[in-house]
């Protein structure tokens, strides 16, 4: 399965320790080749899976780091450009005790945000099965918008699939915004990846299993709520399947819902059922969360067999 992929290329600057603000004088740990969408294809390619990227680096060591990594790892960054004019984005990140974290990006004005619809070629849509939306791009500004408009419109137009993962992030856009531009992608989308916060963004329900029903009801197949700590949750029409989560030590939790949603589009591409491709997700976010860095803990395949063959 080819998969395609584009959006924000960064590196994430984080706090050392927990509960640290951002605004403290202090220790940071980084750079570390970061973005959602940079990270889900990097852990689909070493889970065996065929990802194509857009995106945009500028021509700096950062951006080196972050090309370099998904090159590595087997991404086909053909389709990512080398700016002279922008310089690579940056996530600053900081996490608290009680699971919650706060960012300050510099995205929009930085090469992650030149992203803009002529980079979208036709006939490198075509070629993939399914398109791999995520939110966060679409909340940076308008021309990342068209672009994904307009991969979205080439890849149905081929009888292709989407799949989406919302990764909303209200530093970058307010929730009554972000819904009104999700809601059109979730209903082009076979699979819907939501964390339950985004669940409630998308359907304004606060209960997450009538608010993936809501989500059923507008057309995808498949709703699958990341729940962290406690595994995920995955919807169909005739089924709920509660599984989970394995336990691990955390060092650190950062890209462990993108890694998910690449090791659950990964397990469907082998024919694994909806049930096993859940688990399956469930082992690649737990082992995600084993190293410092967003990428880190991405796991191979082998990696993650052999990891669920100890339960």
């Amino acid at each position: 399965m080819r998969v395609g992929c584009m959006g924000e290329l960064l590196v994430e600057i984080m706090r050392d320790k927990v509960d640290v603000p951002l605004g403290v004088p202090g220790v940071f740990l980084g750079p570390y080749p970061s973005g959602a969408p940079a990270i889900f294809a990097d852990c689909l390619a070493r889970l065996k899976g065929e990802v194509f990227f857009v995106g945009a680096i500028g021509r700096d060591d950062f951006g080196f780091l972050v090309l370099e990594r998904l090159q590595k790892d087997g991404v086909d960054t053909s389709g990512i450009k080398i700016l002279d004019d922008f310089t690579t984005g940056v996530a600053f990140v900081t996490y608290f005790s009680d699971g919650s974290r706060k960012f300050i990006y510099h995205i929009s004005r930085a090469a992650s945000g030149q992203i803009f619809p002529e980079d979208v070629r036709e006939e490198d849509f075509v070629k993939v099965d399914l398109l791999h939306v995520m939110g966060s791009t679409m909340l940076i500004n308008e021309n990342c918008r068209a672009s994904y408009e307009k991969a979205i419109r080439i890849v149905r137009e081929a009888k292709k699939r989407v799949s989406f993962d919302p990764n909303f992030r209200p530093e970058l856009l307010g929730k009554d915004r972000a819904r009104e531009l999700f809601l059109p992608i979730l209903r082009e989308s076979f699979i819907v990846f939501p964390t339950e916060e985004e669940l409630s963004v998308l359907t304004g329900e606060q209960d997450p299993l009538r608010a993936a029903e809501k989500v059923l009801s507008e057309g995808p197949e498949i709703v699958a709520i990341k729940q962290g700590k406690r595994g995920s949750t995955v919807v169909t029409k005739k089924e709920v399947y509660t599984l989970p989560a394995f336990p691990v030590e955390e060092v650190d939790p950062t890209g462990a819902g993108d890694c998910y949603c690449a090791g659950f589009l990964a397990a469907l591409s082998r024919g694994m059922s909806v049930e096993e491709a859940g688990r399956f997700a469930n082992a690649v976010g737990a082992l995600a969360v084993t190293r410092k860095g967003p990428m880190e803990g991405a796991p191979t395949w082998e990696e993650v067999e052999a990891f669920l063959e100890r339960f």
